[in-house]
């Protein structure tokens, strides 16, 4: 089982819809997939018709209850724990515990024999509760918009939580997950092009702490339809019909280089 964590301090740049996309995509492969929705806005526990339990995100960490909290999206066969946690109470849950920010790696551990994949959605701001997914995770996959501030809020933002994170984990002798970047909403404009050059750099990937996944979303309104229509946005645009890369291979190549 692999935990990947969709995570940036930046709200905005795409992780949700990232996060429902490589999940569902990976469903339609035949793994097995738990979506977690660990943001305070439920936008992932609404992303795909869910068949909800009377559960969720709440009990899972501070009972850890595996057995009502897990819900079903039907339509493509995997599995999600969605937010119930409007008011952000979690995050001062969390700071109050001593195994606050282990919480999530102890539940998800509980599940290891369950599931293939487990995709968490996170907030886009720094915080406890991201920690505890960073601190639960293998891997962290930080979509980043071909924009100036993005990338600045990237750098500064990842760097420092998991620098916070990585003492934690170093500490107590668990590993630190590798962090991957890859370049989202990438449209023709030349600044998104320095951007994404120089994202690609890899003295300047070095410095700054991260891997370029070697794949690219484009600027494309089928993703905000996909979410829309709540179909996966794969099967939305399976064919390649310009000089963008369709959905499906955009999302073949990143599970494919980042997995």
């Amino acid at each position: 089982m692999k935990c990947v964590a969709i995570a940036n301090t930046k709200g905005g740049c795409g992780k949700t819809t990232l996060a429902a996309n490589l999940g569902a995509y990976l469903a339609d492969l035949g793994h097995n997939i738990l979506l977690i929705d660990a943001d305070i806005q439920p936008t992932l526990s609404n992303y795909f018709k869910v068949n909800k339990t009377i559960k969720g995100l709440t009990s899972f960490l501070t009972e850890l209850d595996v057995e009502n909290t897990i819900s079903r999206v039907p339509d493509e066969c995997l599995d999600i724990i969605y937010s119930d946690d409007p008011e952000g109470k979690l995050h001062e849950w969390i700071k109050q515990q001593p195994d606050g920010r282990l919480r999530l790696k102890i539940a998800i551990s509980r599940l290891l024999k369950e599931y293939d994949y487990i995709i968490i959605d996170t907030q886009g701001s720094a915080g406890p509760l991201l920690e505890a997914s960073i601190t639960a995770a293998d891997l962290i996959i930080s979509p980043v918009p071909a924009e100036i501030l993005s990338a600045r809020e990237f750098i500064r933002g990842m760097k420092m939580t998991l620098d916070k994170v990585s003492s934690m984990l170093g500490f107590m002798g668990l590993p630190v997950p590798t962090l991957k970047a890859l370049i989202y909403r990438l449209d023709r404009t030349n600044d998104a092009k320095a951007i994404a050059n120089q994202l690609r750099e890899k003295e300047f990937q070095s410095s700054a702490g991260f891997e370029l996944i070697d794949a690219w979303v484009p600027q494309a309104k089928v993703y905000k339809e996909s979410a829309t229509k709540q179909i996966p946005v794969h099967k939305l645009d399976p064919i390649q019909k310009t000089a963008a890369p369709c959905a499906l291979s955009v999302i073949e190549s990143i599970a494919e280089q980042s997995l």
